[in-house]
């Protein structure tokens, strides 16, 4: 096992030297490969050039851009050359740029092309430590800066010339020496900067490759996270260390890359998930794009498939179970599922075949598994996806924690958790004074405690954070004895994996002392085709309250089916007929019936108009920044409770 990052760098291009590394598209859209031997030279030149601009050992660079080839040579580079990078999107915002450059002091600032660089420039009186910039696009016309291939040519011409340097600064990493500083985007306060050390990087590497997901140097991977985040960085990495692809996309050609690329594997967030699952039932929903025969076919095999894997789930031991079984009921439920299996199977085939194969093209036809992470996945969505073939292997984690904690796998593909801990890590579950209600290892070994009992997540293994940046009292709040208070809300499960039930810090404390946690209500809230977001509120308020993004698209249609003229979006969160509407949406999903208690539920609540936004209101995993949303809209949710609204 290599020490260092650099040294799986140097492994995998000996013995991976001709196979495609990392795959990105040229100016006329066209998909190119870098092999690893390319990459690794690349990596290796441009680190010998920051060695000589005076880049020092343990020193921390800034990389400012997003997913494409530059970013990755950048990463080979800077870490070859024994420094530590902090890298964040160029979404970052002017009062972002300035605290991070400020507070990392990074003397050497990687961007990503002209446009960020702007950003830059027009922040550059505030920094205090940033001397040089090097641009990364090929196409930049900015004068008075460093050019990244530049650097490169520079690098092999002195290294072509004998000079040994960045080797040299390899053979001195440490495993106990960062290899990166990541400024959490957080939901509350100024960013905290996360400080990963190469040791828990290649804990990471090493379990999930083979202890969980078994990654082959055949798989294809799909990158359309943000890079600088550590859930995608750790993805890539693990296709580095298998020897496997790794193809940028984005957004905007999802769908064609998906098509082109036909990826094996992918890390995603769930919102894109909730964004194909909304897809498919748009269309399928259409008479005008699907046929009542092609309708009425589809609902005919989603049945069968539903029922089909719901009975295989039950007879492999994978249907979560959150209060434990009775032996002679789950002795008939057996039986009867197998009986399902049975009779299901043909048809499921057939109709498989027929239908459900259709909709996985969409995703390339050779889609393994997708990896959730970054939030909690809708129960209907994650159902939806695994019934028709597509495995979501949801995960958890935290960019304290490199990030996976826990992951599902193809053996424990367990709906309702995020699956089991990853090895040599143990996690414990404390009630608010600090008790252990539960202490599980990663053998799935109960060291103390019984399952089944909800409480604050604590982990200790080698994946965990040296602390933040420069923040030892922050540090100390969360990291006592080796073990990280996540601050999420979970428990093992008598399957014992963990589910994750809420978010502390997300808990909101009504005025009579109940505490809700406002996730659970805003998934259910969220499976109206109505509902496009939704935040609760209710602080210190007597009952709950929510903030409602409508899907306007929905919303524009049911309007025009009941007589209603004006569609405008700011018209029609102010209609009474359409007020009434969402009352009834929020009553049919939000009930005892359902599962929420009297307190639970929503009463009070107002439509806006404009979406929660990455960069805004939301983290770029499409976190809510609550604190932000609620200081927003503050005057409103006043209103609110004023009876004003």
């Amino acid at each position: 096992m290599p020490s260092n990052l650099p040294e799986l760098f140097q492994q995998s291009a000996e013995k991976f030297g001709s196979r495609p590394a990392f795959v990105s598209k040229d100016e006329s859209k066209t998909y190119k490969p870098t092999t690893f031997q390319e990459l690794y030279d690349l990596g290796i030149n441009f680190a010998e050039a920051l060695v000589d601009l005076g880049v020092q050992a343990r020193e921390n660079v800034a990389l400012l851009a997003d997913n494409r080839l530059e970013w990755i040579i950048a990463d080979y580079g800077i870490l070859m050359a024994g420094a530590a990078d902090v890298p964040r999107g160029t979404d970052i915002t002017d009062s972002e740029i300035v605290y991070i450059l400020n507070h990392c002091e990074a003397k050497v600032i990687l961007i990503e092309n002209d446009k960020m660089l702007e950003k830059f420039q027009k922040n550059k009186s505030q920094f205090e430590h940033a001397k040089t910039v090097i641009v990364m696009d090929k196409k930049s016309t900015a004068t008075g800066v460093l050019k990244l291939y530049e650097l490169i040519e520079k690098g092999k011409e002195l290294r072509s010339k004998g000079s040994k340097k960045a080797e040299e600064r390899m053979k001195g990493i440490k495993p106990d020496d960062l290899f990166t500083i990541i400024y959490t985007s957080g939901t509350t306060g100024m960013p905290k900067g996360v400080m990963l050390m190469h040791s828990n990087m290649l804990h990471q590497t090493s379990v999930i490759l083979s202890d969980m997901m078994q990654i082959q140097k055949e798989e294809r991977m799909l990158s359309i996270l943000p890079v600088w985040h550590v859930f995608e960085r750790v993805f890539e990495y693990l296709a580095i260390a298998a020897g496997c692809s790794t193809y940028y996309t984005n957004v905007r050609d999802l769908r064609d890359d998906m098509k082109k690329a036909k990826p094996t594997f992918m890390a995603s967030a769930p919102r894109l998930w909730e964004s194909i699952y909304n897809g498919i039932y748009t269309r399928i929903s259409d008479p005008k794009q699907t046929p009542a025969i092609r309708r009425g076919l589809f609902k005919v095999a989603y049945f069968c498939s539903k029922h089909f894997q719901s009975a295989l789930r039950f007879i492999k031991g994978n249907e979560v179970d959150y209060t434990g079984r009775n032996p002679i009921i789950s002795l008939f439920r057996g039986i009867w599922n197998l009986v399902v299996l049975i009779l299901l199977a043909p048809f499921n085939l057939l109709l498989d075949i027929l239908v459900l194969s259709k909709i996985r093209e969409a995703t390339g036809g050779a889609l393994k598994a997708s990896v959730s992470g970054g939030g909690a996945l809708q129960k209907h969505v994650d159902a939806f996806f695994n019934d028709i073939g597509i495995n979501v292997l949801e995960g958890y984690g935290m960019t304290e924690t490199s990030p996976v904690i826990s992951v599902r796998t193809f053996k424990n593909l367990v709906q309702g958790s995020v699956g089991s801990i990853t090895p040599q890590t143990e996690v414990q579950i404390r009630d608010d004074h600090g008790k252990v209600l539960t202490h599980m290892d990663s053998n799935q070994k109960m060291i103390a405690g019984k399952l089944g009992q909800r409480g604050v997540i604590h982990v200790r293994g080698p994946q965990v954070m040296k602390g933040y940046y420069k923040n030892p009292e922050t540090t100390a709040k969360v990291l006592k004895d080796n073990w990280m208070d996540t601050g999420d809300i979970g428990m093992f499960n008598y399957k014992k994996t963990l589910t994750i039930t809420g978010r502390a810090k997300d808990t909101v404390v009504l005025l009579g002392g109940e505490n809700v946690e406002p996730v659970p209500i805003e998934n259910k809230l969220s499976e109206s085709p109505y509902i496009f977001q939704v935040m609760i509120v209710g602080q210190d308020q007597k009952n709950l309250g929510a903030i409602i993004v409508p899907d306007f698209d929905q919303l524009k249609e049911w309007a025009k089916e009941n007589g209603i003229t004006d569609v405008e979006p700011a018209k029609l969160i102010e209609n009474p007929k359409v007020i009434d509407f969402y009352k009834k949406e929020i009553k049919a999903l939000n009930n005892t019936k359902t599962g929420f208690k009297s307190f639970e539920q929503v009463t009070p609540f107002f439509l806006i108009t404009k979406q929660f936004e990455v960069g805004d209101e939301l983290t770029n995993l499409h976190k809510m920044k609550r604190h932000l949303i609620t200081e927003k809209y503050k005057n409103k949710i006043t209103a609110l409770y004023a009876g004003d609204i």
